[in-house]
């Protein structure tokens, strides 16, 4: 049985992408279409937060976009030496509070100690750093994009947590979206599998999918990489087959292969 899974594909030099792979132990085949572009912007206003930790309590991640940005101001040799003889030290003396294991991986690149990631949404995050910062300290540096939810801000702001958020990055639609949509149903025919990894995904991707499938579109499982993405499939009038524990390749592969066991679905 057919997957399509609406996300980029891991970087090459890291081997296959662990979905494809984790789905593939369930005789599942799974296809990546790239949704979304991302415009890095503010890069100079970032590094220059960075370059003064005193001024802020720790750092808070939700996006593995928020340190692409990062990864970019470092390319720059004389940041990256900035970086690597006293900046990374004086961060890593406060927290880094992040979501979900590809961001943490990504703060590790970088020289930095995750704190957690095994929340796996923006309301769970922000339980645990309520839990562990003190009201009215110095604020905390978040680095996002334009489309960001405001669970996270208004839940800190609640319990007087300060928290200075950074524009670093916009999200847009991916230049060859429809058309690698209309070459996958064209080629492969109707998965028996549909997985959204954002609801950004949705917003640029329901539409098309609805249109290739046609009449068939109620036989496809649609499946989310979370909570949140779930919601936007709900709110489009979609029926949400499954969505993962935790934002992982297994959770996620685990939670499709339920789903697709003992129902009629195209092949």
């Amino acid at each position: 049985m057919k997957v399509l899974l609406l996300k980029d594909p891991k970087d090459k030099d890291s081997g296959p992408d662990p979905y494809i792979k984790e789905l593939g132990s369930y005789s599942l085949e799974a296809t990546l279409i790239p949704v979304l572009s991302f415009e890095f912007t503010s890069l100079d206003r970032l590094f220059d937060k960075l370059s003064h930790p005193e001024c802020y309590g720790g750092l808070v991640f939700t996006s593995p976009r928020a340190l692409e940005a990062i990864k970019i101001c470092l390319k720059e040799k004389s940041k990256k030496e900035a970086w690597s003889k006293s900046l990374k030290q004086m961060w890593n003396i406060k927290p880094t509070y992040v979501v979900g294991k590809a961001t943490a991986s990504l703060v590790e690149e970088i020289g930095l100690i995750p704190q957690g990631e095994k929340a796996g949404n923006a309301e769970k995050l922000a339980e645990y750093i309520c839990s562990r910062e003190k009201p009215s300290s110095s604020a905390l540096l978040f680095p996002c994009g334009a489309l960001k939810r405001e669970v996270l801000p208004t839940a800190l702001r609640e319990k007087g947590i300060p928290l200075e958020s950074l524009t670093v990055y916009q999200t847009t639609q991916h230049p060859d979206l429809q058309e690698s949509l209309s070459s996958y149903f064209s080629q492969q025919g109707i998965p028996a599998s549909v997985v959204f990894f954002s609801p950004s995904g949705v917003k640029f991707c329901l539409q098309h999918i609805q249109k290739l499938s046609g009449d068939l579109i109620n036989q496809v499982k649609f499946a989310a990489i979370g909570p949140t993405t779930a919601e936007a499939l709900q709110g489009a009038g979609i029926a949400v087959s499954c969505t993962a524990g935790s934002p992982t390749p297994q959770d996620l592969a685990a939670a499709i292969h339920r789903a697709l066991q003992n129902c009629s679905v195209p092949q």
